[in-house]
Formats: C-alpha cells, structure tokens, sequence
C-alpha cells in the first residue's frame, strides 16, 4: 500500500483505508490459500498487542528498515515507542 499513484499519504499505516485494493495476496488464480489465515493471525496478534500496550507510537520514521521488495515486501525493522498501563 505505498504506491503514491494509487494512495493518498502511502506512507502512513491507515488500517481504515477505504477502498484497499492492494495485491498483498495475490489476486485471481494466484490469490494466496493461507489469506483468511494470515489475517485471522494478525487481527489477534494486534488485539493482544494493544490490549498489552494501550499507546504504540512509531518512534521515528528515518530508522524503518524495509525488506528488499525482490524477495519479500514489508518492514524488517520497525522502532516503537511504548507506554505501559
């Protein structure tokens, strides 16, 4: 979702987007079987993570670190500033 050309502000992580048609698991034929899981995964993942740490900040955006998109697009190292309860 960082394309400028198809999104508003592509740097920022909105997980409210509307619409979203990105390609993060394929499309057609080549959509990925293990999508439904992979959410499922991330969406109780996230839960536990704010549920824990009810204030996550990214700390500063000149340390994010991203995969080389040949291989694998996302984010290798991401820094977070965290406020406990």
């Amino acid at each position: 979702n960082r394309d400028p050309d198809r999104f508003p502000e592509p740097d920022v992580l909105d997980v409210t987007r509307s619409p979203n048609p990105h390609l993060t698991f394929g499309h057609g034929i080549h959509f990925c079987f293990g999508a439904p899981l992979a959410r499922l995964e991330a969406r109780i993942a996230l839960r536990m993570l704010l549920d824990r740490f009810r204030d996550l900040s990214i700390s500063t955006y000149d340390d994010v670190t991203y995969q080389n998109p040949a291989v694998l697009v996302g984010v290798r190292h991401l820094p977070v500033d965290v406020v406990r309860p």
